[in-house]
Protein backbone atom coordinates (compact mmCIF):
# COMPACT_ATOMS: atom_id res chain seq x y z
CA UNK A 1 0.00 0.00 0.00
CA UNK A 2 1.12 3.57 -0.62
CA UNK A 3 0.06 6.44 1.62
CA UNK A 4 0.40 10.04 0.51
CA UNK A 5 1.72 11.47 3.73
CA UNK A 6 2.88 14.53 5.66
CA UNK A 7 4.34 14.96 9.13
CA UNK A 8 2.31 18.16 9.52
CA UNK A 9 -1.14 16.70 8.89
CA UNK A 10 -3.11 15.55 11.94
CA UNK A 11 -5.36 13.49 9.67
CA UNK A 12 -2.33 11.61 8.35
CA UNK A 13 -1.17 11.15 11.91
CA UNK A 14 -4.53 9.65 12.85
CA UNK A 15 -4.36 6.94 10.20
CA UNK A 16 -0.72 6.20 11.01
CA UNK A 17 -1.65 5.82 14.68
CA UNK A 18 -4.21 3.21 13.62
CA UNK A 19 -1.65 1.54 11.34
CA UNK A 20 0.74 1.22 14.28
CA UNK A 21 -1.97 -0.05 16.60
CA UNK A 22 -3.00 -2.69 14.05
CA UNK A 23 0.50 -3.85 13.04
CA UNK A 24 0.31 -2.61 9.45
CA UNK A 25 3.20 -0.14 9.26
CA UNK A 26 5.56 -2.52 7.48
CA UNK A 27 3.01 -2.90 4.67
CA UNK A 28 2.72 0.85 4.01
CA UNK A 29 4.99 2.90 1.75
CA UNK A 30 4.75 6.53 2.88
CA UNK A 31 5.29 9.13 0.15
CA UNK A 32 5.76 12.63 1.52
CA UNK A 33 3.89 15.26 -0.49
CA UNK A 34 2.69 18.83 -0.14
CA UNK A 35 -0.92 19.70 -0.90
CA UNK A 36 -2.56 23.11 -0.65
CA UNK A 37 -5.81 24.68 -1.78
CA UNK A 38 -3.90 26.99 -4.12
CA UNK A 39 -1.40 24.35 -5.32
CA UNK A 40 -3.04 21.12 -6.53
CA UNK A 41 -0.67 18.17 -6.41
CA UNK A 42 -0.92 16.17 -9.63
CA UNK A 43 0.31 12.93 -8.06
CA UNK A 44 -2.32 13.07 -5.33
CA UNK A 45 -5.09 14.19 -7.70
CA UNK A 46 -4.44 11.20 -9.93
CA UNK A 47 -5.93 9.14 -7.08
CA UNK A 48 -7.99 11.68 -5.12
CA UNK A 49 -9.72 14.48 -7.05
CA UNK A 50 -10.15 16.47 -3.82
CA UNK A 51 -6.35 16.86 -3.49
CA UNK A 52 -6.37 15.98 0.21
CA UNK A 53 -4.28 14.00 2.65
CA UNK A 54 -4.30 11.25 3.58
CA UNK A 55 -4.87 9.30 0.39
CA UNK A 56 -4.20 5.56 0.42
CA UNK A 57 -3.53 3.56 -2.75
CA UNK A 58 -4.07 -0.18 -2.32
CA UNK A 59 -1.99 -2.81 -4.08
CA UNK A 60 -4.67 -3.27 -6.75
CA UNK A 61 -4.68 0.48 -7.49
CA UNK A 62 -7.89 1.25 -5.61
CA UNK A 63 -7.72 4.58 -3.78
CA UNK A 64 -9.21 5.25 -0.37
CA UNK A 65 -9.45 8.76 1.03
CA UNK A 66 -10.77 10.56 4.07
CA UNK A 67 -9.00 9.68 7.29
CA UNK A 68 -12.13 8.09 8.78
CA UNK A 69 -12.40 5.66 5.86
CA UNK A 70 -8.70 4.78 5.89
CA UNK A 71 -8.74 4.33 9.67
CA UNK A 72 -11.65 1.92 9.43
CA UNK A 73 -9.95 0.05 6.58
CA UNK A 74 -6.81 -0.39 8.67
CA UNK A 75 -8.89 -1.49 11.63
CA UNK A 76 -10.68 -4.09 9.50
CA UNK A 77 -7.53 -5.50 7.87
CA UNK A 78 -5.00 -5.33 10.70
CA UNK A 79 -4.43 -7.40 13.81
CA UNK A 80 -5.47 -6.90 17.40
CA UNK A 81 -8.58 -5.59 19.14
CA UNK A 82 -11.13 -3.69 17.06
CA UNK A 83 -10.82 0.08 17.39
CA UNK A 84 -14.24 0.57 15.80
CA UNK A 85 -16.62 -1.42 18.05
CA UNK A 86 -18.97 -3.45 15.89
CA UNK A 87 -22.30 -2.95 17.62
CA UNK A 88 -24.23 -1.74 20.61
CA UNK A 89 -23.64 1.09 23.04
CA UNK A 90 -19.85 0.78 22.79
CA UNK A 91 -19.99 1.52 19.05
CA UNK A 92 -22.13 4.63 19.38
CA UNK A 93 -20.06 5.91 22.28
CA UNK A 94 -16.81 5.45 20.35
CA UNK A 95 -18.23 7.08 17.21
CA UNK A 96 -19.67 10.00 19.18
CA UNK A 97 -16.28 10.66 20.78
CA UNK A 98 -14.56 10.21 17.42
CA UNK A 99 -16.91 12.76 15.87
CA UNK A 100 -15.91 15.26 18.54
CA UNK A 101 -12.23 14.59 17.89
CA UNK A 102 -12.55 14.80 14.10
CA UNK A 103 -14.71 17.91 14.40
CA UNK A 104 -12.12 19.59 16.58
CA UNK A 105 -9.45 18.70 14.03
CA UNK A 106 -11.55 20.21 11.23
CA UNK A 107 -11.91 23.39 13.28
CA UNK A 108 -8.19 23.67 14.06
CA UNK A 109 -7.01 22.95 10.51
CA UNK A 110 -9.57 25.40 9.10
CA UNK A 111 -8.61 28.10 11.58
CA UNK A 112 -4.88 27.99 10.82
CA UNK A 113 -4.89 30.13 7.62
CA UNK A 114 -6.82 32.87 9.43
CA UNK A 115 -4.37 32.88 12.34
CA UNK A 116 -1.43 33.14 9.95
CA UNK A 117 -2.68 36.41 8.51
CA UNK A 118 -1.34 39.73 9.72
CA UNK A 119 -3.42 40.79 12.71
CA UNK A 120 -4.79 43.77 10.79
CA UNK A 121 -6.16 41.43 8.10
CA UNK A 122 -7.87 38.91 10.38
CA UNK A 123 -11.62 38.56 10.68
CA UNK A 124 -12.02 39.20 14.41
CA UNK A 125 -15.61 37.96 14.46
CA UNK A 126 -14.65 34.67 12.81
CA UNK A 127 -11.68 34.23 15.12
CA UNK A 128 -13.85 34.81 18.19
CA UNK A 129 -16.44 32.30 16.97
CA UNK A 130 -13.83 29.63 16.29
CA UNK A 131 -12.18 30.13 19.66
CA UNK A 132 -15.59 29.89 21.35
CA UNK A 133 -16.17 26.53 19.68
CA UNK A 134 -12.67 25.38 20.56
CA UNK A 135 -13.14 26.25 24.23
CA UNK A 136 -16.56 24.57 24.29
CA UNK A 137 -15.09 21.38 22.80
CA UNK A 138 -12.28 21.35 25.36
CA UNK A 139 -14.78 21.83 28.19
CA UNK A 140 -16.84 18.91 26.90
CA UNK A 141 -13.75 16.73 26.62
CA UNK A 142 -12.81 17.58 30.21
CA UNK A 143 -16.30 16.52 31.26
CA UNK A 144 -16.01 13.07 29.66
CA UNK A 145 -12.25 12.52 30.11
CA UNK A 146 -12.66 10.59 33.36
CA UNK A 147 -14.91 8.03 31.70
CA UNK A 148 -12.53 7.64 28.76
CA UNK A 149 -9.56 6.99 31.01
CA UNK A 150 -10.98 3.62 32.01
CA UNK A 151 -11.94 2.53 28.50
CA UNK A 152 -10.06 0.34 26.05
CA UNK A 153 -8.23 2.40 23.41
CA UNK A 154 -10.52 2.96 20.42
CA UNK A 155 -11.14 5.33 17.50
CA UNK A 156 -12.63 7.90 19.87
CA UNK A 157 -9.48 8.14 21.95
CA UNK A 158 -7.34 8.09 18.80
CA UNK A 159 -9.20 11.04 17.25
CA UNK A 160 -9.26 13.03 20.47
CA UNK A 161 -5.58 12.34 21.12
CA UNK A 162 -4.69 13.55 17.61
CA UNK A 163 -6.81 16.68 18.02
CA UNK A 164 -5.20 17.59 21.33
CA UNK A 165 -1.74 16.79 19.97
CA UNK A 166 -2.38 19.13 17.05
CA UNK A 167 -3.59 21.82 19.44
CA UNK A 168 -0.28 21.49 21.28
CA UNK A 169 1.62 21.57 17.97
CA UNK A 170 -0.04 24.62 16.41
CA UNK A 171 -2.02 26.39 19.13
CA UNK A 172 0.18 26.47 22.19
CA UNK A 173 -0.82 30.06 22.89
CA UNK A 174 -4.38 28.93 23.64
CA UNK A 175 -3.10 26.92 26.65
CA UNK A 176 -6.01 24.48 26.59
CA UNK A 177 -4.57 22.52 29.53
CA UNK A 178 -5.20 25.37 31.94
CA UNK A 179 -8.25 24.45 34.00
CA UNK A 180 -8.58 21.00 32.39
CA UNK A 181 -6.50 18.67 34.58
CA UNK A 182 -8.37 15.42 33.84
CA UNK A 183 -8.20 15.95 30.09
CA UNK A 184 -4.54 16.95 30.31
CA UNK A 185 -3.71 13.71 32.12
CA UNK A 186 -5.68 11.66 29.59
CA UNK A 187 -3.88 13.40 26.73
CA UNK A 188 -0.50 12.62 28.27
CA UNK A 189 -1.51 8.96 28.69
CA UNK A 190 -2.57 8.71 25.05
CA UNK A 191 0.56 10.55 23.88
CA UNK A 192 2.65 7.97 25.70
CA UNK A 193 1.38 5.11 23.57
CA UNK A 194 4.01 3.77 21.12
CA UNK A 195 1.69 4.60 18.19
CA UNK A 196 1.62 8.27 19.20
CA UNK A 197 5.32 8.50 20.02
CA UNK A 198 6.11 7.09 16.56
CA UNK A 199 3.92 9.64 14.75
CA UNK A 200 4.82 12.96 16.39
CA UNK A 201 4.27 16.09 14.30
CA UNK A 202 7.20 17.89 12.66
CA UNK A 203 7.38 20.92 10.38
CA UNK A 204 9.04 18.98 7.58
CA UNK A 205 8.22 19.55 3.90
Amino acid sequence: MKLFWSTRSPFVRLVMVIAHEKGLVAQIECEQVVVAASRPNEDVMAHNPLNKLPTLVLDDGTALYDSRVIAEYFDATGNGPALFPMAGEARWDALRRAALGFGLLDLLVGWLPERRKAESERDSELGAALELKFRAAIDELERIAGDMAGNEFDIGQAAIGCALGYADFRYGDLDWRQGHPVLSELCDDIAGRPSFRATAHADVY
